[in-house]
This record gives structure tokens, sequence and C-alpha cells, in this order.
């Protein structure tokens, strides 16, 4: 039979007295121990701190031998205590010198100890220490025991994560807590940023851990279960969800886990210890973090996102926070930090003052990281944790090349990648140099550079890199970052600003490539098994010809008394592309019948994206005036790999025989029939693939901001008629497929051209 237990209401108050007192950490952590040992009536109470190094070290103890203090030092795993740490998961032992993972410190004198239960001190979901008791006696704690050592170890996460123990450890051996971080990522926009955190969702602070009234706060958590629970189901009865398709879908999981009993039961249960329901919601959060940073099957993580999801939005109404965006109050030199986010809102930051991105979520081909790479701000996606490893105000570094986030770097580090941007500022000043020179090869071969935009802000590029003009202009971009379906007024208002920028330099409109990934939040959504192959960009348009006309009718009007390029993606068939010319030639005959000023000279082109037209262009070359080759599309189809699955996105490289042979017979085939062929998708961006591009044939490509500087650099250095014959050799050789970017980079070196 136990002893009686104290109960975690009335240590945490003697802990919040203790906290608030002016003593130094080790003072306020001996006393720590000291008050819990005696509330828990445990002849050992001892704090591990998870270091810099990964080790785990004795910080405070009550029970156990004081001199092994600072001493007692264990590897991450090893031991029992290095079990919680690493499983993050509470340990309840009868006996702990029976466990196979025991592990024995002779300095420590806890031989004579049987009876063990250890938690991890968790923040964020993110393990920074543990906490143990320990008696002579063979028991199992219980369950209210468990709690309140759980419910005690938020004290003392906060007080870890506060940087008041690092006075305390000699440098290389500070807590975790604070340590310096390299997180690895996914390089989505190209540039190295130095700031500092500025979170996207600012975290709610739990303030008050301690409830003065139990009773009240599980009627607190039950009223914002229950306003959850009915704007769920307020929204799942709209008359546009309640139709169906993926929104629904995420909806009903939402409500799902809103009713979740076990969900409910961990909460209440945390509230029951003396914990208010903020500090409730907050300990079920990070364990479910903690779970969720440790599972690898990709339909549990997803449900465990589901959760945080939840748990966030129950915060929000205890706290009555709406969550005003970080975009308001934006400090100089921000990189901000977000689970995902959508273009609208980064187009909300200052640019002046923004200095990266780092995401949890998003592919390089995501809408958030086209805009990023289109404003030029460095960007990397896939960092796993990254809002809760990261607090507001922390130094870190980006590099949108390699995909690496250098959280709270060291001084080596800052300066390292210092002079990485000195350097980059000096490449930068010699990209200007040649700003206005063209792009023209050793041998004399002229490739003309045009910019890839959708924006109004992308149009200061255009003098800014000395870009021939606009070989691509998403004009899906106006209507994604919109609350409403543009009117053709606004549509209007837009074309005619991007051709007045870009004076007498071409600008090629593409019609809008929505559906598939790229969803409007104020249309219907369809739901489909494989919607990049679905119901999208022309195909769309031509199913609903009015939303097409009234865009086409805005650049022909725009275009007035200049000339107009319209081009129509995802074209899979010569009939479609002739029955949406037939819309263009209705709506100049509408222009002329009611009086407006025509262009003076429209052409119209298609995008070879779809695998199907390459088998059509001597059908299809004689109908248009151009063609563009949009690389992203057609790669994807042509691999069957779907480029935002990091699964399979990286399972095949671009530089392969198989896909070089289609875009260089397609350039073939464009010389043949006296057409132009400009190639708009991201392989031209990149410098080595804008190189293979030049020799398999191509005179135009149209790339991003950032790139036009590297690969008109590259350029100017370019023997073609050298590069030409390796790479036929290179294509034409049976290679079953294998990349051949070794033997490009070969001939890269040997040349001395810089990429």
């Amino acid at each position: 039979m136990r002893a009686a237990f104290g109960g975690p209401r009335l240590l945490l108050r003697r802990l919040r007295e203790v906290m608030a007192e002016q003593i130094s950490a080790q003072e306020r952590l001996d006393k720590i121990v000291v008050l819990i040992a005696a509330n828990m009536v445990a002849e050992v109470c001892s704090v591990y701190v998870l270091r810099v190094d990964g080790t785990l070290e004795l910080y405070a103890t009550q029970g156990l031998n004081r001199e092994a203090v600072h001493l007692t030092v264990m590897r991450a795993g090893e031991g029992l205590v290095g079990l919680v740490a690493q499983t993050a998961d509470p340990l309840n032992l009868s006996d702990a010198q029976d466990h196979p993972q025991y592990s024995y410190k002779p300095e420590t004198g806890e031989e004579i100890f049987h009876s063990f239960l250890g938690v991890p001190i968790l923040r964020g979901g993110n393990t920074l220490g543990v906490l143990v008791v320990q008696n002579r006696a063979h028991r199992k704690y219980e369950e209210d025991e468990i709690e309140a050592l759980q419910t005690t170890s938020m004290v003392l996460a906060e007080m870890i994560a506060s940087g008041e123990l690092s006075a305390l450890a000699p440098p290389g051996q500070e807590p975790a807590a604070r340590r310096p971080l390299r997180l690895g990522g996914e390089p989505l926009a190209d540039g190295v940023g130095l700031g500092y955190v500025v979170l996207h969702e600012p975290r709610i602070l739990v303030k008050q851990l301690i409830a003065d009234d139990p009773n009240r706060e599980m009627a607190r958590l039950d009223q914002a279960v229950e306003a959850i629970r009915a704007a769920i189901d307020d929204m799942l009865e709209t008359e546009d969800v309640a139709r169906g398709g993926e929104h629904k879908d995420i909806l009903e999981a939402y409500r799902m886990f809103a009713h979740d009993r076990g969900f409910m039961r961990r909460m209440k249960e945390a509230i029951g210890t003396g914990i208010t329901a903020e500090a409730a919601v907050e300990r079920v959060q990070s364990d479910n973090r903690a779970r969720m940073m440790r599972q690898t099957d990709p339909y549990l993580r997803e449900r465990l996102h589901d959760l945080d999801d939840l748990a966030m939005r129950i915060l929000r109404q205890l706290t009555g926070s709406d969550h005003p965006a970080a975009s308001a109050d934006l400090p100089d030199n921000a990189i901000v930090v977000a689970r995902h986010m959508g273009p609208a809102s980064l187009l909300d930051y200052d640019r002046t003052r923004l200095r990266g991105l780092v995401l949890e979520e998003g592919g390089a081909t995501s809408h958030v990281a086209i805009v990023a790479r289109a404003l030029g701000i460095p960007t990397v996606g896939q960092v796993e944790n990254a809002t809760s490893l990261a607090d507001p105000g922390d130094a870190i570094i980006i590099d949108g090349a390699t995909g690496e986030v250098q959280l709270r770097p060291t001084s080596d580090v800052e300066n390292a990648y210092a002079e990485k941007v000195r350097f980059r500022a000096r490449r930068q000043a010699q990209y200007q140099a040649i700003r206005n020179k063209p792009a023209v090869t050793r041998d004399g071969v002229e490739i003309r550079l045009l910019l890839n935009a959708g924006l109004f802000v992308d149009l200061p590029f255009l003098d800014e890199t000395g870009a021939s003009g606009i070989g691509l202009f998403r004009t899906e971009l106006q209507f994604m970052v919109a609350n409403a379906l543009p009117r053709v007024a606004e549509q209007l208002d837009l074309y005619r600003k991007v051709l007045d920028a870009a004076g007498d330099r071409p600008v090629t409109f593409r019609t809008l490539d929505i559906g598939g990934d790229k969803v409007l939040p104020y249309m219907e959504v369809i739901q489909e098994e494989n919607p990049a192959l679905g119901w999208r960009a022309i195909r769309l348009g031509l199913d609903r010809p009015g939303l097409l006309r009234s865009q086409v009718r805005a650049m022909l009007r725009a275009g007035a008394g200049r000339e107009v390029r319209i081009m129509f993606p995802m074209i899979a068939a010569v009939e479609e592309f002739d029955e949406a010319k037939a819309i263009v030639e209705r709506e100049l005959t509408h222009l002329r019948r009611h009086d407006h000023r025509m262009p003076d000279r429209v052409q119209i082109g298609a995008m070879v994206e779809v695998p199907a037209l390459l088998f059509q262009l001597d059908e299809l070359l004689p109908r248009v005036d151009f063609l563009s080759v949009g690389s992203n599309d057609l790669i994807q189809f042509m691999f069957a790999v779907d480029r935002g699955n990091n699964r399979v996105a990286n399972r095949f490289d671009v530089l392969s025989p198989p896909i070089l042979r289609a875009l260089r017979s397609l350039a073939a085939k464009g010389r043949e029939h006296g057409k132009p062929v400009t190639l708009c998708g991201e392989l031209a961006s990149r410098p080595l693939e804008a190189m293979v591009l030049a020799g398999l044939g191509y005179r135009s490509l149209s790339l991003s901001p950032a790139a036009m500087g590297p690969v008109k650099s590259m350029l100017l250095e370019l023997d073609l008629g050298r590069l030409e014959a390796v790479l036929t050799k290179l294509i034409d050789e049976p290679r079953q497929g294998v990349s051949i970017r070794d033997k490009l980079m070969e001939f890269v070196e040997a040349e001395g051209v810089t990429l």
C-alpha cells in the first residue's frame, strides 16, 4: 500500500512560488526536486537535461548522491533514462534492475532503489530532458502519480526552454533546448537568407498552468469543444461543401476527431491534475507531436497532424485568439516559419523586410513555392517540425539552393554563410554588368532569355534582369490570390499593366491553368482519382467557355494597338487547339462588331505538356504561331511520376536520354515547320539543364528572375558547337535510360563553364 500522495495542485502552487524567487538556476532546480519528492512521497527525484551533444546529464537530485550532479552523463538511448528520452513515453517499473536496459551508474548510489517512474520533459513534442522518481519498495506508480509528474514536467520544460540553465554548462554542453540545429529540407527557391524567426501563426503561450477551480476548467473545455463541433457542422452543411470534395473529407476527419472520446478523456485527465484547460490541451498536443515525430506510417502521421490542428483550434477557442497574421507587424530581416501557407498569405508580407520562408509542407511545384521563386524569396520546404523547434526571434539561416536550415547557428556557421552572401552579392554584381548583353554563346549563337511571371509584383524584374520579354505569364495566379473570381475589368487592368511594363518586348499570356492541384477557394472542388490527369487547364476552359471567353476578351482588349500572344495549356489533341482558337476568333469578331480598337497582331500558341501531342506535331504545327514546352508536366507524365510526391519525385533524372530525345525531336519539328519553340518550365531555370536545352536546339528559354543572371553567364562562356557534338553522342548511345548528368559535369569542368 502506497503512502499518501500530496496531489498536483498543491505541488504546482509551491512550484510557482519557487519559480518566482530571485535565486540561481541551480538553487531553483534543487528546490524543485525536493518539492516533487516530498509531494510524491518518493525517496528519489532527479532531473536529467538533454545536452547539445545528444547526451543526458544529471542536473539535480534529491535522494541520489549529490556529488553525481553534473557528473553523471549517459548517451541517448542508454539506460532507463535514455529510453524515456528516446521514446518520449513514460516508463513505470516496479523493479528497474530487472529491465534489460537498466544501466548502473555507481557514482549515483541508486542500486538500493527498485521502483522507477520516468517521464519525458516535452515542449512542442521535442524532448528536453527526463524527470524521474524512485523508491526502495517494489511497486508500480498509480495513474494519478504519472499524471502529476507529467504535469510538473511542463514547468521544467519552460525553465529549460527559457535558457536559464545555460549558465550552468560549459561551452558545447549546454541544454539542447537552445542548441544550434541543422535541419534538412527540400530547396524550393534559390537564395540565402539570414534573419530572425517569425512564426506565420504565432504560438499561443499558455501563461496560467494552475487551475483555481478544476470543475470550471472542465466546463470551459466542454464549451470550447462544443463550439468547434458546431462550427464544423455548420461548414459541412453549407451547399458548396455538402456536394463533396476533398475539403469535405478534411472537415469530416476534423469532426471525427472533435468527437473522439480518447482525445477528450486525455485532456480531462490532465485537468484533473490541477491544471487549466489551456495547459491540458497544450500537454496533450505536445504528447501527440512527440508521437508524430517518431511515426513512420504516413497515414498515422497525417492523423496525428489532424489532432495537432484540432488542439490548436481548441486553444484559440479557449484563449479567444483569432490568430492575427504575423505579417501585420514584421521586424527587419524576417524569416517566416510556417507549417503551410497559401500564395495570398505570402503576398501579405512586406517584401522589403522578408528574407526567407521555411515550410513544414509544400513541394517545389506548390503554389506558394512558385510565388516565392517569382518574388526571389529564398524558400525551403519539407522541414519537419520546424514550427515547434523554432521560437520567435531565434536567429536562423536558410539556404534555398541546398535545402539547409540553420536554427540558432553558431558564430562560425554565421560567418560562413555571411561570406556566402557576400560571394552571391559579388556574383549578382557580375550579372548586373551583363544585364543588357545579348545571351550569345562563344561561337556566336544567340539564345533569347525570357521571364516567367504571374503577378504585377513580377514586372520590375523585366528591367532588373534585362529579359527579352515574358515567355510565360501565369494568369491563374491572379485568380489564386483573389477572394472571388476576378471580373473582366480586373483582368483587363492587370494585362494592360503587364503589356505597358513590357513595352515593345513580347508577352505570352497563358490562359487559366487551374484544376488538379491548383484549386480556387471560391470554386467547387471536383473529387477525382487522378486530378493531375483530370478536369483542368484547357479542358476546364472548353467545358466552361464563358470563363475562357471572358479571359480572352480581356487579353485582346488589353492588347489594343499591340501584339498579343495567347497560349493554351495542356493541349492533348489537335481538335482541342482548334476549339480554343475558335473562341479567340469569335472574340475578335465581337471586338470588331462593337468598334473596339484591335490588336495589331494576335499570335496563338499551344503548350506541349501531354506526351500524346509529341505524335501530332505535324498536324499541330501548321495551325499554331508558336509552341511552348511545359517541361514540369511533360516530364512527370512521361515518367508517370507525381512531381509533388516526395517518394517518387526524384526517382528519375530529367537529364536522361529518353526525355532529352523527346525534347530534341520537338525542337527539330519546330525548325522543320518554321515555328518558334520556347521552353518555359522549371528546367530552363537551372544552368546545367538550360545548357543542355541550348544543345538540343532551343533558342528561346523562359525562366525565373533569379535564374536569369546565372543562365546568361553560363551561355556567354559556352561553345555550343562543342556541346552539341558531345550531347548527340551521349543521347544516342544506348544507356538504358541512365542519367548523363555526370558526363555533362565533366564537359563543364573541361570547358571551364561556370554554373
